[in-house]
């Protein structure tokens, strides 16, 4: 293991990302953490890396203020014995990031509510103490060992680096309308990355690149009107999120408290489960002692087909509920969802 004056312990490499690499750790006070090393690169000239540094050094202890059940804590800051590096001693999240969560899949409605509450009174906390994240997304997301959500890597973005930095990170569509337009950040760009992000999740990664690249459509404005929705999405939940995308600034959610009381009235059920394939979508819901099914498939982009049944849990006979009596086009079938599920 690596060892700092501080008395940190470096152990295993646990992640990569475009502001260092993250390593278990031991720390004498605090146990268990996770530790962000921000190292000097290629490109850093002698007063160029003193510049980062000194900034780096700053905002950290900066972020070290943030104490919050859903933010993670930035237990210490110190720089590398070498000089060149700066370590980020931080409270350690066993849960990972909610980007393998995306990666797998729609998550449910109860579960992303779960993560976007604790998400919001996070960045009301950092708004209460005149923070922006700027770089809301699901790796940056993390659980804990009981499952709470916590803000992480809050503070590291910067308006000067913005744009480079969200379309090397591949979350360009993260960014808000006002920011290609040469705006700045705000409490409200916040909410359109919480937007963002809870659109991801409600669909999972394949449902969501089949899309056009909303880094193509954003600055043109008029994304939310664009958005693909998979159709058990109930529609007050897409206004919801439209809100948060709304081209306009003030015609988003002003604040994070805002967003949690248009969160809290947000149904959760019926608790579906959801898998998407390019050529299907499937989702399955208990109910009483039967088990419903849905299945859609996407033959083609003009070809589609789907069909509702249950099945007993026990003894008894399958029950056809619904479908689409054969091919139909895309729109016939979305409707036929959508109204099957009560979207």
């Amino acid at each position: 293991m690596v060892g700092y004056v501080s008395g940190l312990q470096l152990g295993t490499k646990i992640g990569n990302g475009h502001f260092g690499e993250v390593f278990h750790g031991v720390d004498p006070a605090h146990g268990a953490v996770a530790v962000k090393v921000l190292s000097r690169e290629a490109q850093h000239d002698d007063d160029r890396w003193q510049l980062y540094k000194g900034g780096s050094l700053n905002e950290a202890q900066h972020l070290s203020k943030a104490t919050h059940r859903n933010v993670v804590q930035v237990h210490h800051v110190v720089e590398g014995d070498n000089g060149d590096s700066v370590v980020i001693c931080m409270e350690y999240c066993a849960g990972g990031s909610l980007q393998k969560k995306f990666e797998s899949g729609p998550m449910s409605l109860r579960a992303v509510k779960k993560v976007a509450t604790e998400v919001l009174l996070g960045l009301g906390a950092l708004h209460s103490r005149s923070m922006l994240h700027r770089d809301i997304k699901p790796a940056n997301i993390l659980l804990d060992r009981h499952g709470v959500a916590k803000l992480a890597d809050f503070g590291l973005v910067t308006d000067d680096l913005l744009l480079g930095y969200g379309s090397q990170a591949g979350y360009s569509d993260h960014i808000a309308y006002e920011c290609w337009h040469n705006g700045p950040t705000s409490a409200k760009s916040d909410i359109w990355a919480v937007g963002m992000t809870l659109f991801r999740l409600l669909h999972g990664k394949v449902w969501y690149e089949e899309a056009p690249n909303p880094r193509l459509l954003i600055e043109n404005g008029g994304f939310a009107d664009t958005l693909k929705w998979l159709p058990h999405i109930p529609k007050a939940w897409r206004t919801f999120i439209r809100r948060t995308l709304n081209d306009n600034p003030a015609g988003r959610f002003q604040n994070a408290n805002q967003a949690l009381a248009g969160l809290a009235a947000l149904g959760v059920d019926p608790l579906w489960t959801v898998e998407v394939k390019p050529e299907m979508v499937r989702w399955e819901q208990a109910k009483g002692q039967r088990r419903i099914h849905v299945e859609w498939e996407r033959i083609s982009s003009r070809k589609h087909r789907w069909r509702a049944w249950s099945d007993p849990t026990g003894n008894g006979r399958s029950r056809s509920l619904d479908g689409s009596g054969g091919i139909v086009g895309q729109a016939h079938a979305v409707a036929g969802l959508r109204s099957f599920f009560g979207a």
